[in-house]
């Protein structure tokens, strides 16, 4: 193929819309968010995998709903019950480690996170004193 055909491609396909990197990186971020409910980071990253450039990448992002907070607490609503058990503090880490993992900030994993297993009736347990112990005891000297 002669460099002139390859350019009269590549100049009818940018002319159609095929090769247009921002809407590209519009519709990469908006998957994303709406189908695999993913936060702002893993959005970015999503994008650098695909070779989009960072400043087209950080212009998607921002065009995107600032709702990081109600995605993570919707997506943590749906994963308490199967991370509830006995021990509270591990089911946080649980779900919080759910959230971050799917791009979302500490801050908004720990608070969705909270916030599901509250709800789920997922609670700390009460502080209790240990029972005596039935060992040995060890007695001040005279």
């Amino acid at each position: 193929m002669d460099d002139v055909l390859i350019d009269e491609v590549l100049a009818k396909f940018v002319d159609l819309g095929y090769l247009n990197d921002e809407a590209f990186a519009e519709q990469l971020a908006m998957s994303a968010i709406e189908r695999r409910g993913q936060g702002r980071r893993a959005v970015v990253q999503t994008l650098r995998k695909r070779g989009i450039s960072r400043e087209v990448a950080d212009a998607a992002i921002a065009d995107l709903p600032d709702d990081d907070a109600e995605r993570a607490l919707d997506f943590a609503r749906s994963k308490a019950r199967s991370v509830g058990g006995k021990d509270y503090d591990a089911s946080l880490r649980r779900l919080a480690g759910q959230l971050a993992r799917r791009g979302y900030s500490s801050s908004v994993s720990l608070d969705a996170a909270r916030q599901a297993l509250a709800e789920a009736g997922v609670r700390r347990a009460p502080f209790s004193r240990p029972a005596p112990s039935s060992g040995v005891r060890f007695t001040p000297d005279e």
